[in-house]
């Protein structure tokens, strides 16, 4: 089982929580966007093998959202923060060389 630190709450099992998918993700005008545009956004998200940013939520807790830099593939956790936070540059780990790099 896999701790994840809440900003809020502190450190919790991975139980109490629930991923919202991709974080930082621009919602487009919708009087100016195409039929194309937002069918991308509604629905395209990017699927690494490597560091993704993502939404999660304490669910069976304070209910608060937050973000999590996290590799998909060995689940290792290198930052945790609040949403309307910039998302950190991660850089000089072995998963992120692994990863090609920070995204």
């Amino acid at each position: 089982m896999h701790l994840i630190s809440c900003p809020w709450c502190g450190e919790r099992s991975e139980d109490e929580f629930t991923c919202g998918g991709q974080s930082h993700i621009q919602r487009p005008d919708p009087d100016t966007v195409t039929d194309e545009e937002w069918s991308a956004y509604m629905f395209n998200r990017i699927n690494p093998a490597g560091i993704h940013f993502e939404r999660w939520r304490h669910t069976f807790g304070c209910r608060q959202w937050f973000n999590i830099a996290r590799h998909t593939v060995t689940h290792e956790i290198f930052a945790i923060y609040k949403m309307g936070e910039p998302a950190p540059v991660i850089e000089n780990t072995p998963a992120a060389k692994t990863a090609g790099g920070a995204q």
